[in-house]
């Protein structure tokens, strides 16, 4: 078992190819086909470009703050092979190559970092809760679900994210507590990018990783090399697995780097060294894997060609986005309670006031 040779107690870091490409442990290499990794390439390019339009269009004016998911991607796609279409997906905001593969839009992204409430409206994915700005608050809700799909006896599991910061949040510590107590089916994530923010791992915790963190819970945990797709690809086919068979939860920490700011917001030049940036880029997850692919003579991608395809097609839905009709007024408050309390009931009349004196501006 991988989760007892990679004891989070020991610091050990599951990795199974190098920086340049180079298999440095043929024996967990994953069961995968050829046309199985170009496929994970090409979804890995589609998010980069994706994540790099999106910001264009927030520095343009054109969109709110947006959360860079460049440098993750291997995690992101990994998942996002491995995730069914009847299992669950409780992300964070930095999940943006899971939640394609489950059938989100990028227009729907689009949305949600343009204010729109039809943004969480994910008509053509299954099972996918709303992007989760609260940090960690969306752990406990994975949790729940769980617990609902081993109280019914199906065999759906449950995928959620969290950031490195998040696991200095109480909601960590009470979800990881009730799932290992529940034995739900779930695959907790910690994206380790380094950064909460400004704030490096090493001021969130004293602990000798984050993975260790799931010993106290009683539930395995492992800590992956979050640039290595393959090593990725192996700890959600196991970790699936083991949560799919009973077992109870898993704890993975993907050991990453966020290549951008944290949100266009965000200025990272005034906490990090250009050094770090330049050592982490040759760990880039999709130049470690194309070296991989060009070595085995498998790389049959025309990059220029897809990411122009890509583009064209990522705009297209921007501009969707960018004309949709505005949102009905009750979709800001009748999802919540079944019965609206009396504060919503005024706000929401004080909110119709204020649209009707804006609209009287025009």
């Amino acid at each position: 078992m991988i989760f007892e040779e990679f004891n989070p107690s020991e610091d050990k870091m599951l990795k199974i190819i190098d920086n340049d490409g180079n298999v440095v442990r043929p024996d967990l290499f994953p069961d995968i086909s050829d046309n199985t990794i170009i496929e994970a390439y090409k979804a890995m390019l589609y998010e980069r470009v994706s994540d790099g339009m999106a910001i264009s269009y927030q520095r343009q004016g054109r969109m709110f703050t947006y959360p860079s998911n460049k440098g993750q991607e291997a995690i992101h796609i990994a998942a996002g092979m491995l995730i069914r279409e009847d299992d669950w997906l409780v992300p964070a905001f930095r999940e943006l190559g899971v939640m394609l593969a489950k059938g989100v839009k990028m227009k729907d992204i689009f949305l949600f970092f343009n204010g729109s409430e039809q943004g969480s409206n994910f008509k053509d994915a299954n099972r996918v809760l709303p992007i989760n700005v609260p940090i960690a608050s969306q752990f406990p809700h994975a949790v729940g679900i769980g617990y609902s799909i081993k109280y019914r006896k199906e065999d759906d599991i449950v995928f959620t994210f969290i950031g490195d910061g998040g696991t200095s949040e109480g909601d960590f510590s009470e979800a990881l507590n009730f799932a290992g107590v529940w034995q739900v089916p779930v695959i907790f994530t910690i994206q380790n990018n380094q950064y909460a923010i400004s704030v490096p791992v090493h001021t969130q915790t004293n602990s000798v990783n984050l993975a260790v963190k799931s010993m106290a819970f009683g539930i395995p945990g492992i800590k992956v090399d979050g640039n290595d797709f393959f090593a990725m690809y192996l700890v959600y086919q196991k970790a699936s697995d083991h949560v799919r068979s009973g077992k109870g939860p898993v704890l993975i920490e993907a050991f990453t780097y966020r290549s951008e700011a944290h949100t266009t917001s965000d200025d990272p030049t005034k906490y990090r060294l250009k050094d770090e940036e330049t050592k982490w880029g040759l760990a880039d997850p999709m130049l470690r894997l194309k070296k991989y692919m060009e070595q085995k003579g498998i790389w049959k991608i025309n990059e220029d060609e897809l990411i122009k395809e890509y583009k064209q097609e990522v705009d297209k839905q921007f501009l969707e986005a960018e004309n949709v009709e505005p949102y009905p007024l009750d979709d800001v408050f009748e999802y919540t309670y079944a019965d609206l309390p009396d504060d919503l009931v005024k706000q929401k009349e004080e909110y119709r006031e204020f649209l009707d004196w804006k609209g009287g501006r025009k």
